[in-house]
């Protein structure tokens, strides 16, 4: 297809293009500088570098192959200390959070080394996904189109905030869309080069992401197209296939080709061995999540991967990660708007979409829909198949994407729709296409100049970007937390705080959502409710006064019994509870190791713990913070008093409270 006209010459264009991904490069990975690590991060590391270097697939199986073993490949030149040996009960259960714990902070690795080295590396997957949105925006709408495609990804926050870490998030979007783009483009003529390229792109996803299986819908679709379009069908030896049976059948032969070849490249990324434990290792009891509870009685999946088991059609750790991520995605915590469930809504990711985007791609968004529905008015009905067949693989993209996330019950996160964000930019290249003329030239220059003042007025904070329609970063933690909002990246930064404000003597407690550890960035304090325990000594005792530091998904309490409002029933379970227990539990608990979600004769403590803790929370959502660190901890200055009130007082007491400290902060706005 021959390029639209264009009056930048090659070298201007090349430069310019280099430019953009350069700095769009400099700006992901010099933002996660000073930042902590999110919570993911740890146990895709430790997963990735135990495949290189033990050689072993019995950690974290369920998030890809392929990007963890990306995001811990410089780590082999480095050779930090991951020896199963050291915490034998973590490697024996396949505990990835255990293990992580120790790689990250145990072990007497260099933390912030690695991870500015892995996520260098996995930085190049959002260059290389920058790279594809400019090529394919270019083959739709020329130069200016591509450049203006371009700049909106590089200085996109979303595509900022997730590019650099080491998660699957942007390995999976660059995947996706080009085992499409080859696909389509294989589909158009078969020739060697492109049937080489869409086996490589699929065995790629294929290992990126289990989100990889919405290929097969994608393709069917566009395969489905294809056949019934009207123009023939080259293949290799130039011959034409113009009847829609013989190009369907030519069509399927290709899909068989590319399921096989995936298949063994899934195969080749485990060692082309069945089982998950490496014999050379310690063994193991069994994996993380039981396969029992990953495949319960009557699911639909549960037939399928019992039969791969038995015939061992893929390896062990695959199918246990399909399963888990399976399971997982049946039902967990989730918040929208003051919201809780556990099963999520539909318009999760569209609020997502409206409320984290910049108002330059939503003004993108308004103008593509605006333009579209002006050219199809213009078009006979004869004439939409034509037209659109340019754009089939986008919009087959889109929607099958799009109705998986919407039908999805798991919102936990804004990243999760990552890979509709270059189907924007793609469509948005059209404002600038050269038949709009200046009006182009001018609507690409405002769209990309908006987008980077955005962009660098929310920097180094991209993960907890909101736009203005919703009042911006600092009210972020009313509409969406987790990984749209706090994923434990500000542990650091709250160190930082409390060494240049805290008072000699004065207690700190924290309660913060994420894996990144407070004792290893000198934050000496007590835990708080914490999400992750690591198997930690816990002493159960009353609160007093003192710095409560509350990350804001830990402050929504979302992943606890108590989520939501704290209503007259709650309170006379607490009291009741706390009668029931509250003197004997100090007695009880002394320094008796516990994690969250316990079972046996700490499982009252837990509830009775976790039921303060929301009763707390609740109250502090009424009120001020002494500081908000990077958008997502909340730091409060809570006298004896106070905590008295909001934890132990009766309820006539916690309600005029509450009265008080919201008509106190009312009159000091």
């Amino acid at each position: 297809m021959p390029h639209p006209s264009s009056r930048l010459a090659r070298p201007w264009l090349t430069a310019m293009v280099s430019f953009l991904l350069a700095v769009h490069s400099w700006l992901s990975v010099s933002a996660t500088l000073g930042l902590g690590v999110t919570t993911d991060e740890t146990v895709h590391l430790t997963g990735g570098y135990s495949y290189w270097h033990l050689n072993d697939y019995r950690l974290h199986p369920e998030n890809g192959n392929l990007p963890q073993r990306w995001g811990a490949l410089p780590l082999l030149a480095l050779k930090p200390r991951l020896e199963p040996t050291d915490v034998p009960v973590a490697w024996d259960r396949s505990h990835v959070w255990l293990m992580g714990q120790y790689f990250f902070f145990e072990a007497g690795n260099n933390t912030e080394f690695m991870l500015l080295l892995a996520r260098s590396g996995m930085a190049l997957w959002s260059v290389a996904t920058g790279l594809l949105v400019f090529a394919w925006s270019r083959s739709l709408w020329g130069n200016r189109g591509g450049l203006l495609s371009l700049s909106l990804f590089a200085f996109s926050p979303t595509a900022l905030a997730h590019g650099p870490l080491v998660t699957s998030d942007m390995c999976a979007t660059f995947c996706l869309l080009a085992a499409t783009g080859a696909w389509w483009r294989l589909l158009q003529a078969v020739t060697i080069p492109r049937l080489l390229v869409s086996l490589l792109a699929t065995g790629a996803a294929a290992l990126a992401k289990f989100s990889f299986v919405l290929l097969l819908p994608i393709c069917g679709l566009l395969l489905a197209w294809r056949c019934l379009a009207s123009s023939p069908w080259p293949t290799i030896k130039a011959n034409v296939y113009r009847h829609p049976w013989s190009q369907a059948g030519l069509g399927l032969g290709l899909g068989i080709v590319h399921a096989l070849f995936a298949w063994l490249v899934v195969w080749a990324a485990f060692g082309f061995r069945f089982e998950a434990f490496s014999p050379s290792t310690a063994p193991a009891s069994a994996f993380f999540a039981d396969w029992d509870r990953i495949l319960p009685d009557g699911a639909a999946w549960t037939s399928y991967i019992q039969y791969c088991r038995s015939a061992k059609l893929l390896p062990e750790a695959f199918l246990q990660g399909f399963s888990y991520v399976m399971a997982a995605s049946q039902e967990r915590g989730a918040f929208l708007a003051g919201q809780y469930n556990s099963t999520g809504w539909w318009w999760f990711f569209p609020y997502a979409f409206l409320v984290k985007s910049t108002l330059a791609e939503l003004v993108a968004a308004v103008a593509v829909l605006v333009l579209a529905v002006s050219q199809v008015q213009r078009l006979a009905l004869t004439q939409w198949a034509a037209a659109l067949h340019r754009f089939v693989p986008l919009l087959v993209f889109c929607s099958v994407y799009g109705a998986a996330s919407i039908t999805s019950n798991l919102n936990i996160g804004h990243r999760h729709i990552l890979p509709l964000y270059p189907i924007l930019f793609l469509f948005a290249g059209c404002l600038a296409r050269t038949a709009l003329g200046k009006r182009g030239s001018w609507a690409a220059l405002v769209l990309a100049g908006s987008t980077l003042v955005e962009s660098l007025s929310a920097r180094p904070h991209y993960i907890s970007f909101f736009n203005r329609l919703v009042g911006g970063p600092s009210e972020g933690w009313r509409h969406l937390v987790d990984s749209s909002l706090d994923w434990g990246q500000n542990v650091p930064r709250l160190a930082e705080w409390l060494r240049l404000h805290r008072e000699a003597g004065e207690r700190v407690y924290v309660s913060m959502f994420g894996s990144d550890d407070i004792f290893y960035h000198g934050i000496q304090a007590e835990e708080l409710a914490p999400y992750f325990n690591f198997g930690r000594k816990r002493i159960w005792d009353d609160l007093h006064a003192g710095i409560y530091c509350i990350s804001a998904t830990m402050l929504q309490d979302v992943y606890s019994p108590f989520a939501g409002s704290w209503t007259s029933e709650r309170e006379v379970s607490y009291q009741r509870l706390r009668d029931q227990i509250g003197t004997r539990a100090k007695l009880d608990s002394s320094s008796v190791p516990r994690e969250p979600f316990n079972q046996g004769q700490l499982e009252l403590l837990w509830v009775l713990e976790r039921a303060r803790f929301a009763r707390l929370c609740n109250y502090l959502r009424t009120r001020e913070p002494t500081a908000v660190i990077g958008h997502s901890i909340f730091v409060y200055r809570l006298s004896e008093q106070e905590i008295w009130g909001a934890t132990e007082s009766d309820l006539a007491h916690y309600i005029a409270l509450m009265h008080s400290t919201t008509k106190r902060d009312a009159q000091g706005n």
